[in-house]
């Protein structure tokens, strides 16, 4: 197991203006209550059981995360402006905010410390600047059947994305502008393939790109190492972003259904 403590970076500022509002009042999807608990408390005790995790930074709406969060270890810091800025914003607020830093989103209540370390464990056996953890679609329909998860086909397999990345902060200080205009055309089909080239496109459809050439493509895309983990922890794939992954999860921690919370 890898000994060396990473920082860690959450982002918990999205308001609840998609499809959950029609579920839970709450104001950020942060807040949004799984097993009667705000789903923002299962991921920052995760980072703080892991042996992996140093210092924690917590962006999103200061008064109501110290509110919910109490006198846990963990940095609040506002949160403003777009995702990349506000990574920014974490790295600037960490210790050593230029070495290896771990990002994570906030509606992922099924990661455990054992998942965290387990991944930082599978990041460290490679050299590379950014860490992206994809995970078999076998893996994750076996863990947890009925899972809805944007799936990828590569010649390898049948991979989705996790909702936990490693880099080095140094490196994406650089490249922040790149990351910030691919993620700013993530939901769009149009601007992905503008970024992504036609080739990438026509190889992802016939199924023919590989594990390898994604890596490849990514160092390309930001100057940067960049390494596909293939992992075994489907829980870093389990974001709750509608009501169905919200009824996963309240069957798996308790507390109903999200129809039954009206």
């Amino acid at each position: 197991m890898n000994t060396v403590k990473v920082g860690a970076v959450l982002l918990a500022g999205a308001p609840n203006e998609g499809r959950l509002k029609d579920v839970s009042p709450a104001p950020y999807e942060a807040l949004v209550e799984v097993g009667g608990r705000p789903m923002i408390e299962y991921v920052v005790d995760a980072l703080l059981d892991a042996k992996s995790i140093g210092e924690i930074v917590v962006l999103g709406p200061e008064a109501e995360l110290k509110a919910v969060l109490g006198a846990r270890p963990v940095k609040v810091v506002p949160a403003e402006g777009t995702i990349i800025g506000n990574v920014l914003r974490g790295l600037d607020a960490l210790p050593d905010g230029d070495g290896r830093v771990l990002v994570a989103s906030s509606d992922t209540p099924l990661v455990t410390g054992a998942v965290i370390d387990g991944l930082v464990d599978l990041c460290s056996q490679r050299d590379g600047d950014l860490y992206y953890p994809v995970c078999d679609r076998k893996v994750c329909e076996e863990r947890f059947p009925g899972m809805k998860r944007t799936y990828i086909p590569l010649r390898e397999g049948t991979y989705t994305g996790g909702n936990i990345l490693m880099f080095n902060g140094a490196v994406l200080r650089r490249c922040a502008a790149a990351a910030a205009k691919f993620v700013a055309q993530r939901k769009s089909p149009v601007g992905l393939a503008s970024l992504l080239g036609l080739g990438f496109i026509i190889n992802l459809l016939l199924k023919r790109l590989t594990i390898a050439g994604l890596e490849r493509k990514i160092s390309r895309m930001f100057d940067l190492v960049g390494v596909a983990v293939v992992c075994p922890f489907p829980e870093i794939g389990v974001d709750v972003d509608k009501p169905s992954d919200l009824d996963l999860v309240q069957g798996i921690l308790g507390g109903g259904t999200a129809a039954g919370r009206g």
